[in-house]
């Protein structure tokens, strides 16, 4: 058992749109501590959506909404046998996964026809926002499973 209890970062919402949301995507991209990259990427990405006069925040939200999971499975472990045990997900732990999945299949997206990683970037949270797309379908198999397994509900600790 931990000394002392683990105290959350707040994170301050990022200058541009004053937006919680948006600082959490930036922070999700960054690599290697290159913040300013990852701004630029996702000012562009959200300067790209506004273009299109549609609302930049407003889907961004759709996107994370879109692919949040509602439940998951966590493993428990009794007897021999490990079970998969659906839970349902935190509302932390659902924008975590939201965000993290779509920026792992914006990285998927083929390099041929998105030349940069803002287009691939704009092009799942689009996709995302219109329920579908590489994250919206990990959100189905992962609720697929909580589904299946079911039956292990009772396990819960």
């Amino acid at each position: 058992m931990p000394r002392r209890h683990y105290q959350k970062k707040k994170i301050k919402p990022d200058p541009l749109y004053n937006n919680f949301e948006i600082a959490k995507l930036i922070n999700y991209l960054m690599k290697d501590g290159k913040k300013t990259v990852a701004e630029r990427i996702v000012y562009e990405v959200m300067d790209n959506i506004k273009k299109d006069d549609k609302d930049a925040i407003k889907i961004l939200h759709q996107a994370i909404g879109n692919v949040a999971p509602v439940h998951e499975v966590k493993p428990r472990r009794l007897g021999g046998a490990s079970y998969l045990v659906p839970i349902e997900v935190r509302r932390d732990r659902k924008f975590f996964l939201a965000l993290n999945w779509i920026v792992n299949a914006a990285t998927a997206r083929p390099n041929k026809e998105y030349k940069t990683f803002g287009k691939k970037l704009l092009a799942e949270l689009y996709d995302a926002a219109n329920n579908q797309g590489q994250a919206v379908s990990k959100r189905q198999q992962t609720e697929k499973l909580a589904e299946a397994n079911k039956a292990f509900s009772h396990l819960r600790w």
